[in-house]
């Protein structure tokens, strides 16, 4: 197809795609989606080789959130059965890492649900990050504590955060639509807080939402602007409880669609798989690691995830490898600019120019609402305290029929006295 060579060459010069091109790959047929795959693979292994990075979310305070983004299991009036406690201890979310990183993560996503953090929250998670870092040599942490005051993101880089997660989700046009307590304009802030403080950005989406294939576009041009350093890709997780719970308008070929326009729109950056992925790319996940760089070990924050070893089985059976901890995730010409980037510049590329950015964050999925909203990895969240098998989805399933057997919510993990998924 002449559309996906022009995107391939455009990808690995880094030049950004026209709008009808991103639009055009949403719009490509199933016969074609094994070459929109294989396309956004050339683009994924010139810059990212067969590296995936594994990011391990713990959730520092769960439930109780005062926002009502309707997406996620932890807004105000959720009917959602989800764990619901206050801030971990320092020592009981650094153990709550050591899991993650033991499997092989290489960044640990504080996320921590609520509006956004008071001053004494920055401190808290302060130590929290102190804590994981005296314990794990060499580990990224990147906090997800929702809306951010002037100073609270120059604090948290100097108590050893390398990056800060606040997703946008979805387009501006649309956001009011999906929340009522804080707006679009108040995410873009935050976002702009964490790189003027010389943290690596982190912000992505959500899919599956209702959204029109012009929002998608609208939202990841929006991202590659901000020059955010990670582009986490969440796909709704539908609680029971929640407005959205009835919102079943993904199949695994759209998902695969969705990431394919994602990388040839931010070429260089780390694109994350995260949360829902289990739950609509199904037994396709293998066929996204050709586009994605990036994936969340285990469970999210209130909903369970694969188990942590069938996620290294996938990445080993596919022919990638996993990332270790003394590689640079960002290629050279990112890298060397967020190094040299002073404390007030970003730590993207180009400030905004050409390039999208890599980076990190939590899997931001379900759960974001400001504070949850912004959360890494979404709201997925962690495993059933029992591990029920979760039921193979029928060959022949409807689009849009409601699979509520395969949203598990998280009983184990932080939180709890039960092992993590990872």
């Amino acid at each position: 197809m002449d559309l996906l060579n022009t995107l391939v060459d455009k990808g690995l010069r880094r030049e950004l795609p026209t709008r009808e091109e991103a639009l055009a790959v949403l719009a490509t047929s199933d016969d074609e989606l094994l070459d929109v795959v294989a396309a956004a693979g050339k683009v994924r292994r010139q810059w990212f080789g067969r590296r995936v990075k594994l990011n391990y979310l713990v959730n520092l305070k769960s439930g109780l959130c005062p926002e009502d983004c309707s997406y996620c299991s932890q807004r105000l009036g959720s009917k959602a059965e989800i764990l619901k406690y206050t801030w971990l201890k320092p020592e009981e979310a650094s153990q709550a890492a050591a899991a993650g990183v033991a499997g092989g993560a290489k960044r640990v996503c504080l996320v921590a649900s609520g509006r956004g953090p008071t001053d004494r929250d920055v401190e808290r998670v302060g130590k929290t990050i102190e804590a994981i870092k005296e314990q794990n040599e060499g580990i990224e942490v990147c906090a997800c504590l929702g809306l951010l005051s002037d100073g609270q993101a120059e604090k948290l880089r100097e108590a050893g955060a390398d990056a800060y997660n606040h997703n946008l989700n979805t387009s501006e046009a649309t956001y009011g639509q999906i929340t009522k307590t804080h707006t679009y304009a108040d995410r873009v802030d935050t976002v702009e807080k964490a790189h003027a403080a010389g943290l690596s950005a982190c912000s992505g989406l959500i899919a599956g939402m209702g959204e029109t294939d012009e929002d998608l576009v609208d939202v990841v041009f929006s991202l590659r602007e901000l020059d955010a350093d990670s582009v986490p890709v969440n796909f709704l997780i539908p609680f029971e409880g929640t407005p959205l719970a009835k919102e079943w308008n993904l199949t695994p070929q759209r998902c695969l669609r969705i990431l394919a326009m994602a990388r040839f729109v931010c070429p260089d950056v780390e694109v994350r798989l995260a949360g829902g992925r289990e739950v609509h790319l199904r037994s396709l996940q293998p066929l996204a690691l050709n586009i994605v760089n990036s994936i969340f070990l285990g469970d999210y924050l209130t909903s369970e995830g694969q188990a942590g070893q069938a996620d290294l089985d996938m990445i080993a059976d596919a022919g990638f490898e996993v990332e270790g901890a003394g590689t640079t995730t960002l290629p050279a010409h990112r890298s060397d600019l967020a190094d040299a980037a002073p404390s007030g510049a970003g730590c993207g590329s180009n400030g905004g120019a050409s390039l999208c950015g890599s980076g990190a964050g939590a899997a931001s999925a379900g759960d974001e609402a400001a504070g949850c909203g912004s959360a890494c990895g979404g709201c997925s969240g962690h495993a059933h305290a029992e591990a029920t098998p979760v039921p193979a989805q029928p060959a022949q399933a409807e689009p849009g029929a409601l699979r509520s057997d395969l949203v598990a919510v998280r009983r184990r993990g932080a939180g709890t006295d039960i092992a993590p998924n990872a």
